[in-house]
């Protein structure tokens, strides 16, 4: 449907010619078309509602489509139940609110099951309600100025507190026995598992602070760490710098606590 386009500073103007009952464009008095508008400009996909020979029994309600050209306007005929019919010049034509724009106004306010909002730019966002049963209540956020989080977004939430979280952890399963990690390690679990012994190498530039990664040795080879070129590797472990993991299914964390700052924390020899 298209955008229905109002006024409150519309002046009438009159016909300039007569149209027929089919014509599709009218021409108004000279300079009165700008003024007929009131300062609203019609553009595509948009319309704006007169009514031609008001209060008279040749009353017929015309949508401005686009123009003016001039003062020249396209015009859609015979709307909100209206006939289309011939008009002298001199006929008034007069910007009106019908019931067409109070039955559009009163749907838009009643539930509905979708919302579409324009982007800033370009393209454009639509809320639609899941079916649920009864009447729900959603809250948006108190302030003036905020981000809403999404379920597939990435975004950094803070000061937010979670009620029984479920978490679940990511695999990434490793066979070989050389590995370095990756940014998409973060978060998840390593696991290392070949009859003999696997370097892990923590690379430089590419985790943050606070990032933690969790291996576990599975295999018959014991799971040792390698600190990639420029990288500092803490630990309890006999050679602080290069650990490795005690024994099969033997696990620790690696935790960056600063750019390309890690330590290891867990069941190490």
């Amino acid at each position: 449907m298209a955008t229905r386009l109002y006024s409150s500073i519309s002046v009438e103007t009159t016909l300039a010619s007569s149209i027929n009952n089919s014509t599709t464009s009218m021409t108004v008095a000279t300079g009165t078309a700008t003024t007929l508008l009131g300062g609203v400009t019609v553009v595509a996909n948009s319309q704006f509602t007169v009514a031609i020979d008001p209060d008279t029994q040749n009353e017929e309600i015309v949508f401005i489509t686009a123009g003016p050209s001039g003062d020249t306007f396209t015009i859609d005929r015979a709307e909100a139940g209206s006939s289309a019919v011939s008009h002298s010049t001199g006929a008034t034509v007069k910007h009106v609110l019908t019931s067409d724009d109070l039955s559009a106004f009163a749907a838009g306010i009643s539930p509905v099951s979708t919302l579409a909002f324009s982007g800033s730019t370009s393209g454009t966002t639509t809320l639609q309600a899941t079916a649920v049963a009864g009447t729900n209540t959603l809250s948006l956020p108190p302030t003036t100025t905020d981000t809403l989080a999404g379920i597939a977004a990435t975004q950094t939430l803070t000061n937010k507190t979670l009620t029984s979280p479920k978490i679940n952890l990511t695999l990434n399963a490793q066979t070989g026995t050389t590995y370095t990690l990756v940014a998409a390690d973060s978060g998840k679990l390593v696991t290392s598992s070949n009859a003999n012994t696997v370097v892990i190498t923590i690379p430089p530039s590419v985790f943050a602070a606070g990032e933690q990664i969790n291996v576990q040795s599975i295999g018959a080879g014991l799971t040792s760490f390698a600190a990639g070129s420029g990288v500092t590797v803490t630990s309890t472990g006999a050679t602080s710098a290069a650990p490795i993991l005690r024994a099969q299914f033997s696990a620790c964390t690696i935790i960056c606590t600063a750019s390309n700052v890690f330590t290891v924390i867990g069941d190490l020899s």
